[in-house]
């Protein structure tokens, strides 16, 4: 029998880990001499890299709605502590020593989180679709992303999806975080804000770029290996020069081979490669 880890012995002793792995990343930054974005100023800057928009709610299979309409409150609230962030040359953005932990006292609710392979509501679910939005616009810049934790697995089927598969990113605080570096000589801009049922984004410089990238996803299909099926795809990464639209870089940034989570039934037909 596998002798059990101290932070599964008792809800009380993850706690402990838990805040020993906390104290042990705020030590990693102060050894490692980042400096962090902190000035905020909501005043667009003048050049518009790149815009996103994305339905915070969606009807997910087998999942509460209800966790859904309670995403929308807790993304309102991370939201409000990114928007007008400036990052500054050389600085780095960190997703969670903007925001600041999700807790109850600073009026966070319980959402849908992902727990190993499970899914569970706990206060502060769903604020993950920020991170995702932030890194989805990232990637179309020539930004540095320093930390991403890739969701593993092939959580839901698609429903009404809109960017690649697999370009999202996982946080959890604050072991779990997403970071990204400013190497150009301008500063950059996160605006984050609500209309309706859309949460909405827009990274800004003070310079204007010089090629537009594109996200292509190629070679998708779902494999069955054993009793386990995976969901299949390579991200590709093309930058555009503005001036005649000529390909000024071309790359493939992530490779998806994700374990189906979800009832295997769902899959198109069409799209399973045996």
């Amino acid at each position: 029998m596998r002798r059990k880890l101290f932070c599964e012995i008792s809800p009380f002793c993850y706690r402990i880990s838990e805040k020993k792995e906390q104290l042990k990343r705020w030590i990693r930054d102060l050894a490692d001499g980042d400096d962090f974005a902190a000035l905020h100023d909501t005043k667009p800057l003048t050049y518009l890299w790149k815009g996103h928009t994305s339905p915070m709610l969606r009807e997910l299979h087998g999942v509460d709605m209800q966790l859904q309409y309670n995403k929308i409150t807790n993304l309102k609230l991370s939201g409000e502590k990114i928007h007008g962030l400036i990052i500054k040359p050389g600085q780095t953005f960190s997703f969670w020593r903007t925001t600041g932990p999700c807790t109850k006292s600073r009026g966070y609710i319980d959402g849908l989180v992902i727990r190993g392979t499970s899914f569970a509501a706990d206060t502060g679910g769903g604020i993950c679709q920020l991170a995702n939005l932030i890194h989805y616009m990232v990637l179309h810049s020539p930004l540095t992303v320093t930390e991403l934790h890739h969701h593993s697995d092939a959580l839901f089927p698609d429903s009404g999806r809109r960017v690649p598969f697999g370009t999202g990113t996982s946080v959890g605080y604050n072991m779990f975080d997403y970071r990204f570096r400013n190497d150009t000589e301008g500063s950059v801009q996160l605006l984050i804000w609500q209309e309706g049922n859309m949460l909405c984004g827009e990274l800004r410089g003070e310079r204007e770029l010089k090629v537009r990238y594109k996200l292509t996803e190629e070679d998708h299909c779902y494999t069955k290996e054993g009793e386990v099926y995976y969901r299949n795809s390579k991200i590709k990464r093309t930058a555009y020069a503005k001036d005649d639209g000529t390909v000024a870089e071309s790359e493939i940034i992530l490779v998806n081979h994700s374990r189906v989570m979800y009832d295997p039934a769902l899959i198109p037909e069409k799209e399973l490669v045996l």
